[in-house]
């Protein structure tokens, strides 16, 4: 049988979609495999140069602030590409846009491996961004390609992947950088990409799944106004001064570009970004959980290897090498894993809610330890697993949730304001514990104990949020209910189901 799709909202024109049962699939587990590659080495390269920033600026011959925005190009370089891409993947097919997004991160990475001065480098980083449509590229693959039963399971394997990735990024920079050179924290990255790459082009075949029309340009340049002027500043205020002109206009600009892109895209034919879906309960709280699990996740990767690294003399730091602090973070990593497969199978019986909570209480907890007393080894470690339980519970269950709140044409769209919004939450994470740290600081420079206690505080206060949207968020009966309305297919089977 075949189902027509129409976007409820905008009234678009309709496409076919062939039923999963009609339409067999071969090479599941490959193509799974392919797609963790793909996500595994754009999260590893979105963190694996934080640790390196002061080598790559010494080497580079420009100041670490400077060498900042080898960070900074990649972050904005993604917030305005995903969903730019995303949405192209719907309609023009995802493996396409996924084949020519992988070519970028390849191109992007040995560029940077390459690259003399600064600039060059700031460019590979700004093809690497582009890459960050892997993640809805991959879940609207899953979506169109794996049976029913797989899709929640999988989901939370490469929700947990992205994650997982990330902290790979952090553990593995101080021993590269120790042990061959700056340069090899992308020729490594660049071996994945390349296997990603090559399994896209001769081991996927083309999604059926299509959103026929036209690229809202319109849109898109708002949007690109307002994620520039608001990311930023974020990544930049604390060199610039959160009270200088140019801070303040930026942010000032970029909220009255979200608010235009808001209303332009209620009145085009054919959005770049539905903005009705945020109307549905299970989209706009999987999209408060994504921020505030963005700002957790990179609030401990600064927070953690900082600690660790400052001498035990001061009362409060551990002496640890890069190295050694980069490992104090493999269990959050191990958890992460462990903890995204598992809350794919608990989804899959009672839906992404209990996750989410779950999750969101994991952090809380995780942040709450430490504020309390970050004396003692085993305080961290028990943080750290508890953070991994957390992210890697959320992630899963985000993206479970927005896949189960929209009409299979849109997931493209729609898990890509998801990234958006992790991706916001990373950089408003990272801006606000950096500032902490270096703005509450010892005769000698070192951040105090006081900054410590301050960044777990506010990160557990952001775990908090996360588990008051989660709690709203809709139950499993609720959510058959909106997917019923809306068009949505893939939990129909639950139906069946007692609640």
């Amino acid at each position: 049988m075949s189902a027509t799709l129409q976007n409820p909202s905008t009234g678009s024109v309709p496409t076919q979609k062939p039923s999963r049962a009609d339409t067999p699939r071969t090479g599941g587990t490959a193509i799974i495999l392919y797609l963790s590659l793909g996500g595994l080495s754009f999260a590893v390269l979105q963190s694996l140069v934080a640790p390196a920033l002061g080598t790559i600026g010494e080497d580079l011959g420009v100041s670490t602030g400077d060498a900042s925005w080898v960070l900074t190009a990649y972050l904005l370089s993604a917030a305005v590409l995903t969903p730019i891409l995303g949405r192209l993947g719907d309609m023009v097919g995802k493996r396409r846009v996924l084949i020519i997004v992988l070519s970028l991160l390849l191109i992007g990475t040995i560029v940077a491996a390459l690259a003399p001065n600064l600039g060059v480098l700031i460019i590979g980083r700004i093809l690497q961004g582009a890459a960050g449509a892997v993640m809805p590229l991959s879940i609207g693959i899953v979506r169109d390609e794996l049976p029913k039963e797989r899709i929640s399971v999988t989901i939370g394997l490469l929700s947990a992947i992205f994650g997982i990735g990330a902290g790979v990024g952090i553990v593995a920079a101080g021993p590269i950088v120790e042990t061959l050179s700056w340069q090899w924290l992308f020729w490594l990255p660049a071996i994945l990409v390349a296997v990603a790459l090559l399994g896209a082009i001769f081991g996927m075949k083309e999604s059926p799944v299509r959103t026929p029309g036209h690229l809202d340009l319109l849109g898109t340049g708002i949007l690109t106004v307002s994620l520039v002027s608001i990311l930023l500043p974020i990544s930049e205020g604390q060199n610039w001064g959160w009270g200088d002109a140019k801070t303040i206009g930026l942010l000032a600009l970029g909220v009255i570009a979200r608010i235009a892109f808001v209303f332009v895209e209620l009145r085009v034919a054919e959005p770049l970004i539905d903005v009705r879906l945020f109307r549905h309960r299970g989209v706009w709280t999987a999209h408060v959980v994504a921020l505030a699990f963005g700002f957790a996740m990179f609030g401990t990767f600064i927070l953690v290897p900082t600690l660790l690294q400052l001498p035990p003399m001061l009362g409060y730091g551990f002496g640890k090498s890069v190295s050694e602090a980069g490992i104090y973070l493999l269990p959050t990593v191990v958890a992460m894993v462990i903890s995204g497969v598992i809350a794919g199978v608990i989804i899959r019986s009672i839906g992404p809610k209990i996750p989410m909570v779950i999750g969101g209480v994991a952090v809380a907890v995780a942040f709450i330890i430490p504020a309390l007393g970050h004396s003692e080894t085993w305080q961290i470690l028990v943080s750290g697993v508890l953070t991994g339980i957390g992210i890697g519970m959320a992630l899963a269950a985000t993206s479970n949730a927005i896949v189960e709140s929209v009409p299979a044409a849109q997931t493209g769209e729609a898990i890509s304001a998801n990234t958006v919004l992790r991706t916001i939450g990373s950089s408003v994470g990272t801006a606000v514990i950096a500032a902490l740290i270096s703005s509450n600081v010892t005769a000698q420079g070192a951040p105090t104990d006081e900054a410590f206690t301050m960044g777990f505080w506010v990160s557990a206060g952001v775990g908090v949020l996360a588990i008051i949207a989660a709690l709203v968020a809709p139950s499993l009966r609720q959510r058959r209910r909106d997917a019923a309305a809306a068009g949505v297919d893939d939990i129909e089977e639950l139906a069946a189901t007692p609640s």
